[in-house]
């Protein structure tokens, strides 16, 4: 019914149309006598009626695996300009087929940072969307995490958003217009023994993320944050990864044998199989965040998040506490 009615369009209905649904994101194709494509997007081309553009490029950081990976796949199936970048650009290959455009970048090398801006830059103009990914766990105890590992945390975790957000936001500024989506965690709101440093870095993501959203605002740009819960990717191999192989008496190893064994068990066999979800659903929840002309600044993913979040905003302190010690031996005691 619709393409009957889009054929009797004469030339002010089409300028008509194309100007409602450039300012909804929607894009109609004119020429065609079947239905109309509907890309849920930032804009289309620029139309004769000289409606602004607004860019589309996507640009992704840590495609190499887990959400990164599904973000990147599940953009490009729906019709998004993706660029798809992992410090190896080896690693994600197989995201060319779909369409991805792919780049080298370490969030962790200026110099990298710079090229990879510039390169979508040069090709778009702007970044339309900025998609802050790329991000690992630090596993252990504060007293015994070597402070170097320690820096690399921060420095891939929150340190290289902020320098992406820094980068892009020119542009963003310039064209009146932009997104950017920080991947922070159930974790940026609770903290589980082992896992400090970790929890500290997504804790920076929601404060900076909620100054950043008040600063820009005002120049057309968006800021939101995705707060996933348990998601299987092979994020609990690096946390258990992270601690390293532990030998001897010392004062925490029974604990960080206990936190490896409550990770792998809660990822394998745990929540996740009744409360947890694939990258899948943290790769929608992102499509839905650009996608909508009014996002919310926050969004919470797969059941296990909203129902650890509602505990920890339920809990006093001592009762969280006596809660994760049914969880996590006490080290000490």
């Amino acid at each position: 019914m619709l393409a009957k009615r889009c054929k009797n369009f004469d030339e002010g209905d089409w300028k008509e149309a194309v100007e409602i649904a450039t300012r909804l994101r929607v894009s109609l194709n004119p020429g065609s006598k079947s239905k109309p494509s509907v890309i849920q997007s930032f804009g289309a081309a620029k139309e004769e009626n000289d409606v602004p553009t607004r860019p589309r490029a996507v640009l992704i950081t840590g495609c190499s695996s887990g959400i990164g990976k599904a973000t990147a796949e599940h953009l490009a199936t729906e019709g998004w300009n993706v660029y798809a970048t992992a410090r190896h650009v080896e690693a994600i290959a197989p995201l060319k087929s779909l369409g991805c455009k792919l780049l080298p970048l370490d969030v962790t090398d200026e110099g990298s940072m710079q090229e990879a801006v510039a390169e979508v830059e040069r090709a778009e103009g702007a970044v339309g969307v900025l998609i802050n990914n790329a991000g690992f766990s630090q596993s252990g105890a504060i007293e015994e995490v070597p402070l170097e590992r320690v820096r690399r945390q921060f420095e891939t975790n929150v340190f290289g958003l902020v320098r992406m957000c820094q980068l892009v936001l020119p542009g963003m500024r310039s064209q009146g217009f932009g997104r950017i989506v920080n991947l922070s965690s159930m974790g940026g709101k609770l903290t589980f023994p082992g896992g400090g440093f970790y929890h500290a870095t997504k804790h920076a993501v929601e404060a900076i993320s909620d100054a950043l959203r008040f600063e820009v605002e005002g120049f057309g740009i968006q800021v939101v944050v995705i707060e996933p819960g348990l998601i299987r990717t092979s994020f609990d191999e690096v946390a258990v990864d992270s601690m390293g192989e532990e030998t001897g008496d010392g004062p925490y190893t029974a604990f960080h044998a206990a936190v490896a064994r409550v990770t792998r068990g809660t990822y394998e066999h745990g929540l996740p199989s009744r409360l947890g979800g694939g990258p899948e659903a943290v790769a929608r929840t992102i499509e839905r965040a650009i996608s909508s002309p009014h996002p919310r600044s926050r969004y919470t993913v797969t059941p296990s998040a909203r129902l650890l979040l509602w505990a920890r905003k339920l809990l006093p302190d001592r009762a969280w506490d006596k809660l994760l010690r049914s969880w996590f031996p006490q080290p000490g005691r």
